[in-house]
């Protein structure tokens, strides 16, 4: 069973939907992976979100660009934490994406990244499930240690040989 769900409006958010799923697969976290659109069938969509949980779906991550209905269509229909990804746009550099997700109506929460953020959305979902999973909890940690030792190593290059050694 996908313990994690990751959704999308059209393909061409693959390449941030992408990110997400690369994360999950880094934590060893089943997912699965679907293209939907809630405005062009939306009756595959309603019954994809009604029984998400019945397919053991704990987190769903919903990407959507321009009127971004998808995450909070989601959440209203799936019990779990929704996680939304505004995907930037040409017309408006994914402004309206990041609006139309943040602005759902009180009761309807949907947890949101950064425009294009699906690295973060594949990380807080994983967060989210290691709150009831001490390994998942304990490879966040080490997760993390790794990004701190990374830092921590540009620096000592940086000291050691100046900003030239970064170009």
């Amino acid at each position: 069973m996908s313990k994690v769900s990751i959704v999308m409006g059209s393909d061409s958010d693959m390449p941030v939907m992408s990110k997400a799923a690369e994360i999950l697969d880094k934590f060893g976290i089943e997912y699965e992976m679907r293209i939907i659109s809630a405005h062009r069938e939306p009756d595959i969509f309603f019954e994809y979100a009604k029984s998400a949980g019945d397919r053991g779906v704990k987190v769903i991550i919903a990407g959507a660009g321009k009127a971004a209905h998808l995450p909070g269509m989601c959440a209203a229909l799936f019990n779990g934490p929704v996680i939304g990804i505004p995907m930037k746009t040409s017309d408006l550099g994914g402004v309206d994406s990041l609006y139309s997700i943040v602005q759902m109506p009180s009761g309807i929460p949907v947890a949101t990244v950064a425009i294009n953020g699906g690295m973060n959305a594949g990380i807080l979902a994983a967060k989210i499930l290691a709150t009831s999973d001490d390994k998942l909890a304990a490879k966040l940690s080490d997760y993390s240690k790794e990004m701190k030792d990374g830092v921590v190593a540009k620096d000592e290059k940086l000291q050691a040989n100046g900003y030239e050694a970064f170009l």
